[in-house]
């Protein structure tokens, strides 16, 4: 508990007690985007450990994009997902994060700037702590909901009653890259980290303080640092030494972005 842990993580993994963790923040590299100093990547024995070890309404965001390979898109975002759903997780959200730019700008293609957040669950989610900050157009009541019935038949119910922040859409629109996804400067020797912004709002929404937060693929350290901050336990798992002292240095800093 709330310890960095080098090593392999199906290995590491299999280590853990069964229904042990309440949240798994993480993103995979996927389709040899980066080169992770050679390592690879056990997609399915990771996803059935992850299945083993999540509590029932546990959750896990899996944050994953696709490459272009032969002029097509792989699908591996795609084939990913199915496979967390035969296995067992619910798909409880299918979500956008957009990012504030394309770093590779394409001549046959409208420009690629988002990546899937899967958000799959063991069962009903346990913990749902949605976001209100989308600013509503209206406020107060005004006019009146209306439904149909199978047969069309029309049916008024009782007056709008709106707030002035409502619940966010599920695309997140989130800055990135330099001086954006974070202020730590030691994070940027990762070849590819994901904005402190979006491990913390998946961990305020799908946990709570002193619940145990995973990222097997903990990279420079994003969620379990966010996971610390937000008062819930953290393990991560790296196979790259390197990797690991950077996340163990980021766990000291207390700047937000």
């Amino acid at each position: 508990m709330n310890q960095i842990i080098q090593g392999e993580c199906v290995k590491i993994m299999r280590t853990f007690p069964n229904n042990s963790i309440d949240l798994v923040v993480t993103s995979p590299p996927y389709d040899n985007l980066r080169n992770y100093k050679g390592y690879s990547f056990d997609f399915e024995n990771i996803a059935k450990e992850l299945y083993r070890i999540t509590k029932q309404g546990g959750v896990v965001v899996w944050v994953v994009g696709d490459a272009v390979v032969n002029k097509s898109e792989s699908g591996t975002s795609f084939k990913q997902a199915l496979f967390f759903k035969e296995i067992g997780f619910n798909l409880h959200d299918t979500m956008i994060y957009k990012k504030n730019g394309s770093p590779y700008p394409e001549k046959t293609r409208y420009f690629q700037n988002f990546e899937y957040m899967f958000v799959f669950s063991k069962g009903v989610p346990k913990t749902i702590n949605l976001i209100q900050d989308r600013k509503n157009k209206w406020l107060g009541s005004w006019g009146k909901q209306s439904t149909r019935d199978k047969k069309g038949n029309l049916h008024k119910a009782s007056k709008i009653v709106c707030k002035e922040y409502g619940t966010r859409f599920n695309i997140w629109e989130i800055n990135n890259g330099d001086g954006f996804s974070t202020k730590d400067k030691i994070a940027y020797e990762h070849p590819a980290i994901f904005p402190e912004a979006l491990a913390r709002d998946h961990i305020i929404s799908w946990s709570n303080p002193g619940d145990t937060v995973l990222d097997p693929m903990n990279g420079s350290g994003t969620t379990t640092k966010m996971a610390k901050l937000l008062g819930r336990n953290y393990i991560g798992i790296d196979i790259s030494e390197e990797y690991c002292n950077i996340a163990r240095e980021r766990l000291g800093q207390d700047i937000l972005i």
